[in-house]
């Protein structure tokens, strides 16, 4: 598997509380909630390369 990136970002205080709290009814942590919500957008518009196995 491929190592993970790190990266900064920098974010509206608004916008991080209402990620914060979507990520604890659901039981993830903010980094996982805003990986989870930009696979969704990128498979939707279409981008995702599937890995080949």
């Amino acid at each position: 598997m491929a190592k993970r990136k790190a990266y900064p970002l920098r974010i509206d205080p608004k916008l991080y509380d209402a990620l914060e709290k979507w990520a604890d009814d659901e039981l993830r942590s903010v980094n996982a909630q805003i990986e989870i919500l930009l696979k969704e957008a990128v498979k939707k518009a279409g981008r995702w390369k599937k890995d080949k196995e």
